[in-house]
């Protein structure tokens, strides 16, 4: 008989993995159904590389497909339709080879074995964000499930119309620098070269600015490679350190301080605070354990250990609008508003409210910064073209008047 490679969940939540003996696929999974256990994964151990590589894939579902499966559930169970119902439609909809169907009949296996839905997002091995889990856990105590998804749906839509805004106007500034980098280099290395030949037969010695770029192009050809290959270790070893908490942390406080940059990346933190906090408080999340979840989104250290202080001031009967204004990083209007809900117990539509402000003003920040960086960087390339062609010129007109 084929030996399989099999990982299942028992009734106690306990995650085994084992080598089992069976005819089939299918005789396997109904073995372990009777022996009280929840199949996750099975695999013949011959094809485990396959395995790892499907695992890998079910890893990397995009924001996109979650979003998608979160809407179409939250309109199946708004319908009427019972949980493994709703579950068993989402197959018919996805395609059979889509990773969406796939991680709709791993999570329809669990529900039908008794597991609760936020239990068998969870056994996805953090392909759910710990947010996700605990909204539905949230709308599974409250008896409000398909409510709770169609928030999150919202809420991921914006999360993703945020995060797409702000790409979208970097695309044409990454454009600029890349196109800069490449007219440099097509210069220094293919039509300077060409002129230099023409230089040393005339035996006259070169202006400084001429000899500054031949030495500039004549480097990159010997040590261009090398010179990369130094970039790329330097970067990795930026990677390592960032890696490190009190490094990262630093680095983080340092950006903040940066005109443009910290201005952005405040307003960006900000409206995720406040968009998630919202929709974790209207999914019926308490306010301490909203915190915990809002403090890793955030994407700047700094911040996110503001919040965590702020849950500690609530946790000794303070209020979180003194703590993060005493942080010093967050916006007077952003600290009014958490406190006026905060006055009147309408912290949730405050949040929602203040979200929508901060988008526009992301938006807003952005379109400022790239007001400021795209002539910079139109007009830095066309200075260093300008100075490698009069260089080269001047060299020129020096040559000729020796000729004459």
């Amino acid at each position: 008989m084929p030996t399989f490679l099999v990982k299942a969940v028992s009734r106690t939540g306990e995650t085994v993995e084992a080598l089992r003996e069976a005819q089939d696929e299918t005789a396997l999974i109904r073995q372990l159904q009777e022996e009280g256990l929840l199949p996750v994964r099975v695999a013949k151990a011959g094809g485990a590389l396959g395995w790892l590589r499907r695992g890998k894939a079910r890893n990397k579902l995009k924001s996109k497909e979650l979003t998608l499966f979160t809407r179409e559930l939250a309109t199946l169970l708004s319908a009427g339709l019972p949980l493994d119902r709703g579950l068993k439609v989402l197959l018919s909809i996805f395609p059979e080879n889509s990773a969406l169907f796939a991680l709709s009949e791993r999570i329809l296996e669990r529900v039908k074995g008794g597991v609760q839905l936020s239990a068998a997002l969870e056994a996805e091995g953090g392909l759910f964000p710990k947010l996700y889990v605990s909204m539905v856990r949230a709308g599974e105590a409250g008896g409000a499930l398909e409510s709770v998804l169609e928030r999150l749906a919202d809420y991921l839509e914006r999360a993703q119309a945020l995060k797409s805004n702000v790409l979208t106007a970097l695309i044409y500034p990454a454009i600029l620098v890349v196109v800069a980098i490449l007219s440099l280099l097509a210069l220094l290395t293919f039509v300077v070269p060409q002129f230099e030949e023409m230089f040393q037969s005339a035996g006259k010695e070169l202006p400084v600015a001429t000899q500054i770029v031949i030495g500039l192009a004549d480097g990159i050809r010997r040590y261009g490679l090398f010179a990369l290959i130094g970039a790329l270790g330097l970067i990795r070893l930026g990677q390592a350190r960032l890696a490190r908490p009190e490094v990262r942390y630093r680095f983080h406080r340092r950006l903040l301080g940066l005109p443009l940059v910290g201005e952005l990346w405040i307003k960006l933190d900000v409206a995720r605070l406040a968009q998630t906090l919202s929709t974790l408080l209207e999914a019926g999340v308490p306010l301490l354990a909203a915190l915990g979840i809002v403090r890793d989104t955030l994407g700047n250290l700094v911040l996110a250990e503001a919040v965590a202080q702020a849950a500690g001031r609530i946790k000794e009967g303070g209020e979180m609008s003194a703590a993060l204004e005493e942080a010093g990083y967050f916006p007077i209007l952003a600290l009014q508003m958490i406190k006026l809900g905060e006055e009147t117990g309408k912290l949730a539509p405050m949040l929602a409210k203040m979200a929508e402000i901060y988008e526009g003003e992301v938006r807003i920040a952005v379109q400022r910064f790239l007001t400021l960086l795209e002539p910079a960087l139109i007009v830095g390339l066309g200075a260093a073209i300008a100075a490698i062609i009069l260089s080269i010129l001047v060299a020129v007109v020096s040559v000729n008047e020796l000729a004459f």
